[in-house]
């Protein structure tokens, strides 16, 4: 019960560390001009950014099945360095400047690229999972207005769901991604003692569970075996998406403020109640997820998270006294 609380406890850690970081940085990255669409209510633009996802699985999973792996840790190391330098660029201050870019920032998001190529140990996993998570997130939360995040998070739960309990190709993703040791997850050590550079083959709790129903589906007759117990191991993984993805929705809901709902006075961030709301309801969603992840199954993280994020905008909206069609963002078509 201790190494289940210890797993609880520091990922709930983590996703509040995305998300308030998301928070900190919506207004210095819309000041900076960081807002990446010329029209943030188009709902179109969630089909786009839908359509590079599918695109990137694509590429993803062609350079695991050909062996490639050096192509994919280039990317998904070099997506590292270019959101680390977003984040870095509105936080570090622009002592030094060559060509009016601030050097300081792309110093530290080499370094930071560097950590992750020399010595990906699960504390450099994590710090630049956080920056990444934190970026993404506040990039897109000022790029995506509440419809368009909306449909995102909708459209996203359901191909999760769909590619974990169907198609199951997010489980070779995972699997093939985790072995490159990148910082497409989050790791929660379980021991003081345990190091992600010692790993062999790192295997998630939805590999492990994969496997489990190939088994069982060689033979229906066969008596169901136990659970693995997802707390015998070392570490717990979950995957940065599942941070990134309604944490979006937070940060959408504190820029975009549905009914000019009021800041909070909460010093270095933007918060307002339905953005607090989303928080929340993310929360209870991992909190689900998590209770039926440690029974040892495989399970879609979106669905759960997804959910629990628009659920908990939608009470703050009410609390806040939001019109409906204001809260979807579907007033200006109405």
């Amino acid at each position: 019960m201790k190494r289940a609380y210890v797993a609880v406890a520091a990922t709930v850690g983590l996703f509040l560390l995305v998300q308030l970081g998301a928070l900190a940085l919506v207004e210095p990255f819309m000041e900076a001009g960081y807002q990446t669409v010329e029209d943030p209510a188009d709902p179109t633009n969630s089909l786009l950014y839908i359509g590079a996802i599918l695109i990137a699985t694509v590429v993803m999973l062609a350079a695991i099945k050909l062996g490639v792996d050096e192509l994919l840790q280039g990317l998904i190391i070099f997506a590292s360095v270019f959101i680390a330098f977003y984040v870095f660029s509105v936080v570090v201050p622009a002592v030094i400047t060559i060509a009016n870019v601030n050097a300081l920032a792309v110093g530290f998001a080499l370094l930071l690229g560097v950590g992750l190529l020399a010595y990906p140990e699960w504390y450099v996993i994590d710090t630049a999972g956080i920056v990444m998570g934190a970026g993404a997130a506040g990039l897109f939360g000022i790029s995506f207005g509440l419809l368009p995040a909306l449909v995102l998070l909708v459209i996203l739960a359901v191909y999760d769901a769909i590619s974990v309990y169907g198609t199951e190709h997010m489980l070779t993703l995972a699997s093939g991604v985790m072995s490159l040791r990148l910082p497409v997850v989050l790791v929660v050590p379980l021991s003081l003692s345990y190091s992600f550079l010692e790993e062999e083959g790192p295997e998630t709790i939805e590999d492990e569970s994969a496997e489990e129903a190939e088994t069982e589906g060689e033979d229906d007759d066969e008596e169901e075996e136990t659970p693995p117990d997802a707390l015998d191991r070392d570490a717990f993984f979950i995957g940065l998406g599942d941070a990134v993805i309604p944490t979006i929705l937070v940060a959408s809901a504190a820029f975009f403020r549905p009914g000019n709902t009021a800041l909070l006075d909460v010093p270095g961030i933007a918060l307002t109640v339905p953005a607090l709301g989303a928080m929340v309801g993310t929360l209870l969603g991992l909190l689900g997820l998590m209770w039926m992840v440690l029974k040892g199954r495989a399970h879609a993280g979106l669905p759960l998270l997804n959910g629990g994020a628009i659920a908990g905008y939608l009470v703050g909206t009410l609390i806040a006294g939001v019109a409906i069609a204001e809260a979807l963002g579907v007033a200006p078509y109405l």
